[in-house]
Parts: C-alpha cells; structure tokens; sequence
C-alpha cells in the first residue's frame, strides 16, 4: 500500500447476530481521488461507510482513515472527515445561509457568516442563499448538504448514495459538485448502486457483493475483464436522458414562482390547500 493512501481497509468484517454483512473487505483510497463503492441494496455499502465515520464498530479487521486507526482514534478521526447520508440532512425551516452558519457555530469557527456566503457562492447558491431551504429543489438541497459537510474544510468526504432521489438534471448538478470537491484536493468515496454515477465520477470502483470486494480497478482496467468488443455499424441514438436535458434546458438554475418558491415547492403548496 501506497503512503498517499487516505484510507485504508483490511480484513473488515460486521455481522448483526446471524447476518454476515461484511466478510474481510479489502481496499484503499489514493488522497485527492473519488472512490466509488459499487453495489445493489443490502451488500453491505452503508454499513462500511458507518464504520470508517466511527458511527459502528468492526467485528474484525483494521480501518485508517487520515492516518487514523478510526477504532482508537474516533474522536480525531471526526475531526478529518465529514458525512453526508442518502437524505439531505438540511433544515427546512432555516433558509440556505442559516443552515450554513449554524453548522458553522456548531463548529466553533471564526466569522461564520463569510463562511457560509464563500460557500453560498463555491456552490452556485448565492441568490437562493436568503430563501427557506424548504423551498429547494431536490438537487439545490442536496448541493446545500453537501456544503454543509465541507465546512471545517475536511479533507475526507464520504457521500452514501448521493444521488437517491433526486431527478436525472439534478444528478447531474450533484456529480459537477463532487467532481469540483476532487479538483480541490478532497478525497471523495461515495456509494452508489447506479453504474453510470460510478462511470462518470469514479478515479477508481470497487464492486461490493454479498459483503466482499469482488473486483477493484479503474474503469479501464473493469472493461478489459470482459471480452474485447467487435466493432459493428449501429445508428446511434439518442438516450432518454439526452432528450430529457435538451426538452428542458440544462441550464442548473430553477424556475421559481411570483413567491420566490420553486417549482417542486409551489406545487407542494397547492397540494395541501
């Protein structure tokens, strides 16, 4: 193993009375990168993420996150990393600076307020900065969760399924954000259960299947277990999505009404009348 290694997994395992959720798990993840842990429901995804962020413990095995043993060392290793679940875990009735600059005091950090405005702006949130986080779309709300972790700048970021949910123009809002996270030097490892989030974000994929890594490589070096392709003449047509994006505009911005609301929230509201 490499020292640019920014976590490290050996031999873990987790069991929950008689279910085997992780059998020996084994990988690493170069600092800087985004690393995709690849898998259906119920292969043991989340519960790995839960154990690196010290919030389960191993059965067996060792994890090092920064540096740090995450089992003797819990408390430091809060301090290095940040999570981010599958549900935003934003506040709806504060609006999009006031959950940063709670988050910020939480913290203990100095001048709150331009933290949050730096991060307003870094996340394209600035003119919905002052609006109830309530009335967010699906993927500016998950934009805002992830700006929420970065405060304190960790180095580390796990994002566990960060894409659930939200609509095919707001996946793509959240993959630009995740790959900018990289760019600035973040260690980003995700989990996904979507092959295309894997495909387009990851520097590296482990598959994760019934508790064990069962391969780990580039995408390059994944494609090249199968059998080389045989080139053939196929029309290319246009996929669902491409259609979707180019009826609607792929703009990243969201339409609001004469309230200032968007959309999703406008129509939430005619709803409960």
């Amino acid at each position: 193993m490499t020292t640019e290694a920014a976590i490290r997994v050996q031999g873990i395992e987790k069991s929950f009375k008689d279910l085997h959720v992780l059998r020996g798990v084994d990988f690493e993840v170069k600092a800087g990168s985004i690393f995709a842990l690849l898998g259906s429901n119920g292969a043991g995804k989340t519960t790995l993420v839960r154990i690196l962020s010290t919030l389960a413990k191993a059965d067996a095995g060792t994890a090092i996150v920064n540096g740090l043993d995450v089992a003797a060392n819990p408390g430091e290793v809060r301090e290095a990393i940040s999570l981010t679940g599958q549900f935003a875990a934003v506040d709806e009735v504060l609006t999009g600076r006031e959950n940063l600059v709670l988050i910020a005091r939480l913290r203990h950090l100095k001048n709150p307020g331009a933290i949050a405005d730096d991060l307003l702006a870094r996340f394209s949130l600035t003119e919905a900065g002052g609006r109830k986080a309530g009335t967010y779309s699906g993927g500016m709300r998950r934009r805002l969760d992830i700006a929420m972790s970065l405060i304190g700048n960790p180095p580390i970021i796990f994002l566990d399924e960060p894409t659930t949910g939200l609509d095919p123009q707001a996946r793509i809002e959240v993959w630009q954000t995740v790959k900018k996270l990289a760019e600035a030097g973040t260690t980003v490892l995700l989990t996904t259960q979507y092959l295309d989030e894997a495909e387009q974000l990851a520097d590296r994929i482990a598959i994760l299947h019934k508790g064990t890594i069962i391969q780990n490589g580039t995408l390059s070096e994944l494609k090249r277990l199968l059998p080389a392709a045989t080139v053939e003449y196929v029309e290319k047509q246009p996929t669902l999505e491409e259609v979707f994006l180019t009826l609607v505009g792929d703009t990243g911005e969201t339409e609001t009404d004469e309230a200032g609301r968007t959309d999703s929230a406008a129509t939430a509201g005619k709803e409960s009348r």
